[in-house]
């Protein structure tokens, strides 16, 4: 079963130009697909409705779309224009199988007065597959603010570990005569983490590494999917910086859970895909 995450950058690719064919290119094999800055009405990409677009061109697919952000920045002016214009800004799931429930939970967040802050998200996706009943999140966290990415990781972290506990779109079906879904505990949170190997909010994530032992297996944390197969994180990249400062580093990652690990066969980074200024992170599980 492949995996895929991609950050699509609004559609924007490498040469500044928008491109959802190439996007959908990229990442078509997979058999589940997480994306993230998947946008309605952004100025940016000419206002495109980026949903109705890699819907269409990714018919194999069924898919679920969350907006993190949905505003109308038009109900501010004095004359409301009619009809409303919503910016949306979000996340999206695609799977070879049905989605057979979805969440959309947005993530804490924190005023600011300096830099933009866009409400942020993780789209959670129940599936059947071949290895049984999962979950998988799109993710997309803050980009500015370390202490709110700890946040939202600490938030993420208890929805995907109480979920058998708290249940999730809905428990109690039968009352309404529908089968009961399940509720797995294995999942996957894949997506742009706007964070780098050995930061405080990668081991929120993960767990510190042990001095003598490094990073472990257990119970309480999600596994960084490239630490079972795959280059390591800290040598490897999957967002470049456009503007031409040179900067580049790993940001988007496939986390599972303790009980999926052994499941994880191989994990790799497209570096040839030029649709973002993110790469897609590849994983496979068997």
């Amino acid at each position: 079963m492949k995996l895929v995450t991609y950050n699509v950058q609004f559609g924007v690719g490498r040469d500044a130009k928008v491109g959802l064919e190439r996007i959908a290119a990229s990442v078509a094999d997979a058999d589940i697909i997480a994306l993230q800055e998947v946008t309605r009405n952004y100025p940016t990409n000419g206002g495109i409705d980026m949903v109705a677009g890699l819907t269409a061109l990714l018919p194999d697919h069924y898919h679920v779309y969350g907006a993190a952000m949905d505003i109308d920045f038009g109900a501010l002016a004095p004359n409301p224009p009619k009809p409303a214009l919503r910016f949306q800004f979000g996340n999206m799931l695609f799977s070879r199988w049905p989605i057979a429930s979805s969440r959309n939970l947005l993530l804490p967040r924190s005023r600011t007065y300096d830099k933009a802050n866009l409400q942020r998200a993780a789209l959670e996706g129940l599936i059947v597959t071949p290895l049984g009943p999962l979950r998988f999140y799109s993710v997309h966290l803050d980009h500015v603010n370390m202490d709110e990415r700890i946040m939202q990781i600490r938030y993420l972290k208890e929805r995907a570990f109480g979920y058998p506990k708290e249940g999730g779109s809905i428990t109690g079906a039968g009352e309404y005569g529908f089968p009961e879904p399940p509720c797995p505990e294995g999942f996957a949170l894949m997506g742009d983490f706007n964070m780098r190997p050995g930061e405080p909010e990668y081991a929120e994530m993960a767990g510190a590494p042990d001095p003598l032992f490094g990073h472990r297996i257990v119970a309480h944390h999600p596994v960084d999917a490239s630490r079972l197969a795959g280059p390591p994180p800290e040598e490897s990249v999957s967002w470049t910086d456009l503007t031409g400062a040179g900067k580049h580093s790993r940001l988007d990652y496939c986390f599972v859970s303790a009980g999926l690990a052994p499941h994880v066969k191989d994990c790799w980074i497209d570096n040839d895909a030029d649709g973002s200024d993110h790469q897609p992170v590849w994983t496979v599980l068997e």
